[in-house]
């Protein structure tokens, strides 16, 4: 077994090394969570707008939508980076960091530009409250404005897990993480001389925050001599060669990320016909998928980064008994907070300020939520090593049909047969399940051990 050292681009199979880059992933992805957790409080609190909480919901699902297509594209570069780290290329990371960053800043132009033309038709069209559909109309006008920032900012993922430094996310998360928490207090409520904007005043401390990280981490690279060792801007000229490498493996993630979410706003939408505590409900139960998800999410991004570093290595024998240590690490942790959930579920519904009956409408959903997550934490190391072997249109293929399904129980259960949250909310346990299992029958296939990239 290799035992690279601390500075080392290439990766050892081992726990220790897991948790070395399992732990700073799941505090980078877990602080922008608390940010959300940390809207969602202070706008349930916000006792001038009783919409805010529920509007919260379909805004807050509608971002994720450019933010996970933003996390296709880190993806599929943190695997061409893992790769060639693996294969100690580093005159190649540079160069395919910097063209990144123009797909990056073409996806946001993209991305605004429809939230101006084509999403208010949508909404209007679909919502059934209009004081709810024009508020969230208003408010992702506004928000929609961080996308450049918050896409830079999530290429850092990209470089620092690729090369095997993910120590240093934590320092722009933490900056990130300071600013939303202050702005969020003084724009909502209009506190220290500053204008009461309320559910709007969110968006502006979103924005404000995720310009504070891109400057601190930007600043970090720089200060570690990461630019200069990578040289990653040395060539800022856009290279159609690069562009076209990165968007051959990133463009299936996007696209996958990108309709996973598009699906969970379709289910927020439908959930909307239920009633607004209903779908103040759905909202804090996505929170309850964020937080304790945040070290699922972290597992399974270690196993596309170590996968493909591996396989960079030659070492692709290896694969399987990572992906067994990578799942025992991320079951066990699930198991164990799905259980504190399940006993004291009150604990983590009380903070949102709402009514004894809220509590007791959510917890039969917490209940189906948590089993949900525990699938979820088979189902995203097992995809995720799928996409750390280069094979991104089979994860992509693989969530195409998890969706349909999803979105087809979505319908019958919401709008047919118009049944509970609860019984709408199992559509997670279709989901996942059927994310897990072609994953895995693909890994045990051996047919991804030919792949380059």
């Amino acid at each position: 077994m290799h035992s690279p050292s601390t500075d080392s681009l290439q990766v050892s199979n081992s726990y220790r090394q897991i948790w070395k880059m399992a732990l700073p992933i799941s505090f980078a992805i877990f602080i922008p969570q608390i940010n959300f957790f940390i809207n969602t409080i202070f706008l349930g609190h916000y006792s001038q707008d009783p919409l805010a909480i529920a509007a919260g919901g379909i805004t807050g699902v509608y971002y994720l939508i450019f933010a996970a297509i933003g996390y296709g594209l880190n993806n599929g570069l943190q695997t061409l980076i893992a790769r060639r780290a693996g294969q100690d290329q580093p005159h190649e990371i540079g160069k395919l960091f910097t063209q990144a960053i123009w797909i990056g800043i073409g996806l946001s132009v993209l991305g605004i530009t429809l939230t101006y033309t084509v999403t208010p038709t949508i909404f209007r069209s679909l919502l059934n409250d209009p004081v709810l559909c024009e508020k969230s109309i208003h408010f992702l006008q506004i928000r929609i404005w961080g996308l450049p920032l918050l896409y830079i900012y999530q290429l850092r993922n990209a470089l620092l897990v690729g090369i095997n430094q993910s120590r240093w996310l934590a320092i722009g998360t933490l900056a990130e993480a300071g600013t939303n928490v202050i702005f969020d207090y003084l724009l909502i409520f209009g506190m220290g001389g500053f204008p009461e904007w309320g559910f709007n005043g969110a968006a502006v401390a979103s924005i404000l925050a995720e310009g504070m990280g891109l400057i601190t981490i930007y600043a970090v690279i720089s200060n570690r001599g990461i630019s200069r060792q990578f040289q990653l801007f040395r060539e800022r000229k856009l290279n159609r060669t690069y562009v076209g490498h990165i968007l051959e493996v990133s463009a299936p993630l996007m696209f996958q990320t990108a309709i996973s979410i598009i699906s969970w706003q379709y289910f927020f939408l439908l959930i909307e016909h239920h009633g607004n505590t209903a779908l103040a409900v759905s909202n804090v139960m996505r929170h309850l998928f964020g937080l304790p998800g945040c070290l699922t999410w972290a597992f399974a991004t270690t196993t596309s980064t170590m996968v493909s570093n591996l396989i960079g290595q030659g070492r692709s024998e290896e694969v399987p008994l990572l992906i067994r240590r990578i799942l025992t690490l991320s079951v066990s942790m699930i198991l164990i907070v799905c259980l504190l959930l399940n006993i004291w579920p009150e604990l983590f519904l009380l903070p949102f300020g709402q009514t004894k009956a809220f509590v007791a409408e959510a917890i039969p959903v917490m209940r189906v939520v948590t089993g949900a997550m525990v699938l979820m934490s088979f189902g995203t190391v097992f995809l995720n090593s799928v996409t750390g072997s280069g094979n991104t249109r089979v994860t992509f293929l693989i969530e195409a049909g998890a969706i349909l399904g999803y979105c087809t129980y979505v319908y019958l259960s919401a709008e047919y047969f118009n049944l509970s949250i609860s019984i709408i909310w199992m559509s997670e346990w279709l989901y996942w399940l059927s994310m897990f299992l072609p994953a895995m029958w693909y890994m045990r296939s051996g047919r991804w051990r030919n792949k380059e990239i």
